[in-house]
């Protein structure tokens, strides 16, 4: 099992930038897809963005393609998740997560996760 700890959440506006980290411990940090999912109040967690192994391959949900990016570093065991241009439907818990793998339904999920970081974006 992997430890998650998220950091980097807070109160921006809209237009604004934030990045949110993870440090991970407890086994190789490496040896899986990590990545990034968001839950807002009333609704399901949703995925946010995955990042492989080797951090060559990176996938994005459609509502933030194009404005958030994720990386890795393998050597300090952190994921980052770059958001940009932030919009209020933004606004959400977010959860890093590793070990992510991709269902026959197309859905993600994962095996582990962290206890999530607030973001707002006001208007």
């Amino acid at each position: 099992q992997v430890q998650l700890v998220e950091s980097g959440g807070g109160l921006v506006q809209a237009g604004d930038s934030l990045r949110l980290s993870c440090a991970a411990s407890g086994r190789t940090f490496s040896s899986g897809a990590m990545g990034w999912f968001r839950q807002a109040p009333g609704k399901e967690r949703e995925f946010v963005a995955a990042i492989s192994r080797s951090g060559i391959n990176t996938y994005f949900a459609d509502s933030v393609k194009g404005r958030f990016t994720i990386g890795r570093d393998n050597a300090k065991n952190t994921v980052y998740l770059q958001m940009n241009s932030l919009k209020p439907e933004d606004t959400a818990v977010y959860y890093c997560a590793a070990d992510l793998t991709l269902g026959p339904s197309r859905r993600w999920g994962a095996s582990s996760w962290g206890q999530g970081t607030q973001v707002t974006v006001s208007s």
